[in-house]
């Protein structure tokens, strides 16, 4: 069964359109469509703290082409969330009518609660021992989510307005990060131990895992991420984009996105990071399969009552 699943960050907006099944044991996603489209709303709210005009009408274009992409593919249900910019922006609604009005795609602004807790609902995909203890990193445009899960529970999180375009664009004050170090050296000092492993989520973590030649379920140690970070920083935008083929997008904020994770796993003494390939996007996917499941099976329990 496919479902849309709509990602509007700070940096990108993003259309997965997933087949979702369920197995014996888990639910499986099978990514039948990737778009990305560079509209960065951050660019415009980290400065000027308003979505601007031409941004504004990228992104109504941006949700039109998606929506005719989701008709003919012929996806069940959509849902298009976004994150840190339009949760910022001051001008938010106005631009979410103005979308909805344009695209007949109606845009969610969701908190950093529940986009962390659609991030953590793929946490069986990952494959991992729910026994184990590990670190999740989200490293968005706009703001990163940490979260610190044990035997599959939550015990801490924070969202930090520490994210790669923010960094860009010189509005992340030191006292951020001194904020989210501190964090980080409690949560090191009151709840981690030497089992604990990371896991990375977003775009660049995924470029890096690419770059390092690790196989899919290998772990990522953070000198071979310190290293790779280490030779990015030393090119220039042009080297990054020309020698390592990036995307203009992609090479203006990697390293940003590299000082992020470096700095959360030396400050916590975490050594390995896992990738899975997967965030907010595929979370959202199974969070609509998930309610379909549950309103197919109440409709059904009440036919059978009526019955």
């Amino acid at each position: 069964m496919k479902f849309g699943a709509i990602d509007i960050g700070s940096n990108a907006v993003r259309l997965l359109i997933a087949d979702v099944t369920e197995t014996e044991n888990d639910l499986n996603i099978e990514k039948t469509s990737l778009v990305r489209v560079p509209v960065r709303l951050g660019s415009s709210v980290f400065e000027k703290g308003s979505i601007s005009s031409s941004k504004a009408k990228q992104l109504a274009k941006t949700m039109k082409a998606f929506r005719y992409l989701m008709d003919v593919h012929g996806v069940k249900a959509y849902r298009a969330c976004a994150t840190s910019a339009m949760r910022e922006a001051d001008n938010s609604e106005e631009v979410r009518q103005r979308v909805k009005e344009f695209s007949k795609v109606d845009i969610e602004i969701i908190t950093g609660h529940t986009e962390a807790n659609l991030i953590l609902s793929t946490f069986k995909s990952h494959r991992l021992d729910p026994a184990k203890s590990y670190l999740y990193v989200d490293v968005g445009g706009g703001s990163t989510e940490i979260t610190l899960l044990k035997n599959k529970k939550r015990v801490r999180s924070r969202s930090f307005k520490i994210g790669t375009v923010r960094l860009l664009k010189k509005k992340v004050k030191q006292a951020l990060w001194d904020d989210m170090r501190e964090w980080l050296t409690k949560l090191r000092e009151e709840d981690l131990n030497d089992e604990i492993t990371a896991i990375g989520t977003g775009g660049n973590i995924n470029r890096y895992f690419k770059m390092s030649g690790h196989k899919y379920g290998e772990l990522l140690h953070l000198a071979t991420l310190e290293e790779m970070h280490l030779r990015m920083k030393k090119m220039t935008l042009k080297e990054r984009m020309l020698k390592l083929r990036m995307r203009n997008d992609r090479a203006d904020v990697i390293v940003h996105a590299g000082d992020i994770y470096t700095a959360v796993m030396r400050t916590t003494g975490v050594h390995e990071i896992s990738v899975p390939q997967m965030g907010l996007s595929d979370g959202i996917a199974l969070d609509l399969f998930r309610k379909h499941h549950a309103a197919k099976a109440a409709a059904g329990k009440a036919a059978e009552n009526k019955g």
